[in-house]
């Protein structure tokens, strides 16, 4: 039995959103807490190194037209993001609580553990690329790269260690420092502006065997910092607002100073200068000592927005035990609850990649991991969107299930385009964390977007179900077994088990005898002790318990209550009574069955294995012949558990008893005949005997079981039925008495 961990995830964490807004808790505001993080991480080092042979190669109209793709599929992803932060309540994690709440642990843990490494090496690329900058300006050949790269390293460690209340108000200088650089950018590019010489850039001027698709390529890692914001949830005083709000006003900033910058660079040098020059923003600048800065700015920004994101993300993942090994870093420090133990293995990490990688092979990589990160959000609203699941009510109201699709895609297409062989490594990674967290069978307590979309597609097939299902050839075992509470008949589940595993549908149906208002609480609890047994004996099956002041009506609220339009019960499985004094009820109730179009599988079992039910006994299955009627679900039943692996080696054998030899090879021939016809594996066996009673008794006294057909008999005759079917059953062990109501053939 497979042994299931359950995350430690409490039901006032998972808390859907009641539509109403949230009262504001102590933390950071939309301000500091997602816009300055977004507009920080997203205008960086490729703005101001890489935007104007961007601008140079495509021309100014292509280059805008790169930079508004670009913001299209983040604009779609945030709507996204935006919709589901409106739709619950938000907790600390970012990308990783989104996901997980929407497409399932598996989804969540998978992107946690990427996003985690991706931000976290992250840490280290910002890093290196200051150092790079700074040794470039200050000390070339002087310097050790390394060296000033790890000092950088601690002072980001030690700002977010100290909180991300004081990261924050860092962060603030650095904006005042990038605003300050872009002023002196516009303010250079304004004087030097010439309206030819944009003219002359706008058409493309391609090189080297650049193209459209390479361009975006260099450009688009510019815009993925749409997630700084929502990565610092936990510390967000309202993130519902503040996630929406300060996303979507960072990414409209931002693409502003794009383009304008994208019509400045065009009008200020010939494209040649463009192409050929990184350094042409600082050569354009009116004071270009702030460009230099504001470098500096961009790359520290984006290394405090990752070592921010990354350890909350870990966190998060700890805290739900999604990987128990990760348990240690669950832990909250400080005044701030602070994720200290994951900031400090985030800086181990960024270190390690300081002193020992080239991060130019492993950019792609994240790049991909933030790709993917924003294809599932899309996907997750997508989903949400189709599945109308009425707790989907997100209160921000601008985002559409085609809207998210559109950013799924977009996210696709980006991925392939940028480095398809990286984007085959990223799906195969995600796919492998995905398998793993899977096959351990995390249950979580939070609901998530798969029961929807099983529903979805169950309504849509129950539906087309209703017009198709009734066919011959289309019936299936959906069985009523009136197992008890389980334990107290639990042949008849496991029996009823065996006949639909893997074809059909099992009820495990109990009644409580008693007035419906006296019985509330018991009915749950009996469900509940009806879950545990399926659990625990790994049935598919569902349970069913009601209340009846007869057990008759009891069965006969089952048989008619239970099921939806064409998937209803249509074989009911029942114990046969042992005692005379239960006969007359016990009849009474099968013809009520029977008139209700029900087939009826009544098990006799004189002798029954209890300490390994599962157990199936020896020998043959010999299904008794008495005619087509009941007999072809008899062959049919007795073929559904030779299906199984524990009857697979026991022999059919179909039987007919007959008082004359001369017409024995006419009735093996016609056996024979409805054997082929039914593509079944049975050997046919004709038995000459005056008394068929001994001769049954004789033949399949060995037998592992024994099937037999019946009638329910007319109202007054329920005694004289039941003993006379005791009389066939005998001495016999395990016997199964069928009654057919059609619908079905053994031969469709």
């Amino acid at each position: 039995m497979s042994q299931k961990s359950e995350l430690a995830a409490t039901s006032r964490t998972e808390s859907r959103s009641t539509g109403r807004r949230q009262p504001d808790r102590p933390g950071l505001g939309t301000f500091g807490g997602v816009f300055t993080p977004c507009t920080l991480t997203i205008l960086g080092v490729i703005m101001f190194l890489r935007l104007g042979n961007v601008v140079g190669q495509s021309g100014m109209l292509l280059a805008l037209a790169i930079i508004a793709a670009s913001t299209l599929i983040t604009t779609l992803t945030s709507l996204s993001l935006s919709a589901i932060s409106t739709n619950t309540k938000v907790q600390g994690g970012g990308a990783y609580f989104l996901i997980s709440r929407s497409l399932g642990v598996e989804f969540g843990g998978a992107i946690g553990i990427v996003f985690f490494f991706a931000q976290a090496i992250s840490v280290a690329m910002y890093v290196i690329g200051f150092a790079e900058a700074f040794v470039a300006t200050f000390g070339p050949g002087k310097l050790s790269m390394t060296m000033v790269a790890t000092l950088i390293n601690v002072i980001v460690f030690i700002c977010v260690y100290v909180g991300a209340q004081w990261t924050i108000k860092v962060q603030y200088f650095i904006l005042a420092i990038l605003a300050a650089s872009l002023l002196s950018f516009f303010a250079g590019a304004a004087m030097d502006f010439d309206l030819s010489l944009a003219t002359a850039n706008f058409a493309v001027h391609f090189t080297g065997g650049e193209s459209f698709f390479t361009m975006f390529a260099l450009f688009f890692p510019a815009v993925t910092g749409i997630m700084a914001g929502a990565n610092l949830s936990g510390e967000l005083a309202n993130p519902g607002k503040s996630i929406p709000l300060g996303t979507l006003s960072a990414i409209g900033v931002t693409t502003a100073v794009y383009a304008l910058m994208a019509v400045f660079l065009a009008g200020s040098r010939s494209h040649g200068e463009l192409i050929d020059n990184n350094m042409i923003v600082s050569d354009i600048a009116m004071v270009p000592v702030l460009i230099v800065a504001g470098v500096f700015a961009a790359t520290l920004s984006s290394a405090l927005g990752s070592m921010m994101g990354a350890p909350r993300i870990l966190q998060a993942l700890a805290k739900d035990d999604v990987f128990p090994t990760l348990k240690y870093f669950s832990i909250r420090s400080g005044v701030h609850n602070e994720p200290r133990r994951a900031i400090i293995v985030t800086f181990i990490i960024s270190q390690l990649f300081i002193l020992t990688s080239d991060l130019d092979s492993i950019a792609p990589m994240i790049t991909m991991a933030f790709m993917i990160t924003y294809g599932l959000i899309n996907l997750a609203t997508f989903y949400e969107g189709i599945t109308k699941n009425p707790s989907y009510r997100p209160r921000f109201r601008y985002s559409h299930w085609s809207i998210a699709l559109l950013g799924a895609a977009g996210c696709i297409a980006v991925m392939l385009l940028i480095d398809w062989r990286w984007a085959l490594v990223a799906v195969i990674l995600m796919s492998g964390i995905h398998y793993y967290i899977g096959r351990r069978e995390i249950q979580a307590r939070w609901g998530d977007i798969n029961s929807g979309l099983l529903f979805e597609r169950t309504r849509k097939n129950l539906l087309k179900l209703e017009s198709e299902l009734y066919h011959p050839k289309n019936w299936r075992p959906i069985i009523l077994a009136l197992s008890g509470a389980g334990w107290d008949r639990p042949h008849l589940a496991i029996y009823g088990h065996w006949l639909t595993n893997g074809h059909g549908i099992l009820l495990l149906g109990q009644i409580i005898l008693g007035e419906l208002e006296d019985r509330v609480e018991r009915i749950e609890g009996q469900e509940e002790i009806l879950h545990r047994f399926i659990s625990e004996q790994e049935l598919e099956a569902f349970p069913s318990v009601v209340a009846a002041p007869y057990l008759s009506d009891g069965i006969e609220s089952l048989v008619q209550c239970q099921g939806f339009g064409a998937l209803r019960p249509n074989t009911v499985l029942v114990g046969w009574p042992t005692s005379a004094e239960r006969a007359a009820a016990f009849v009474a109730t099968l013809r009520v069955v029977s008139q209700l179009k029900r087939s009826i599988v009544a098990a006799r079992f004189v002798e029954h294995d209890t300490s390994d039910p599962w157990q199936p006994p020896a020998g043959t299955i010999d299904v008794w012949w008495r005619g087509q009627k009941n007999g072809e679900l008899m062959v049919l039943l007795a073929h559904l558990l030779t299906l199984n692996p524990e009857w697979r080696t026991r022999q059919i054998r179909l039987l007919r008893v007959i008082d004359n030899p001369a017409g024995r090879d006419e009735v093996k021939q016609h056996l024979k005949e409805l054997i082929d016809s039914a593509r079944i594996k049975a050997t046919p066996q004709v038995v000459v005997e005056n008394d068929p009673h001994d001769a049954i008794q004789q033949v399949s006294e060995s037998s592992g079981l024994t099937i037999f057909g019946f009638e329910p008999p007319e109202e007054g005759a329920e005694v004289g039925f039941w003993e006379a079917i005791n009389g066939w059953a005998g001495r016999l062990p395990r016997v199964l008495f069928v009654s057919s109501a059609g619908n079905m053939s053994v031969h469709s």
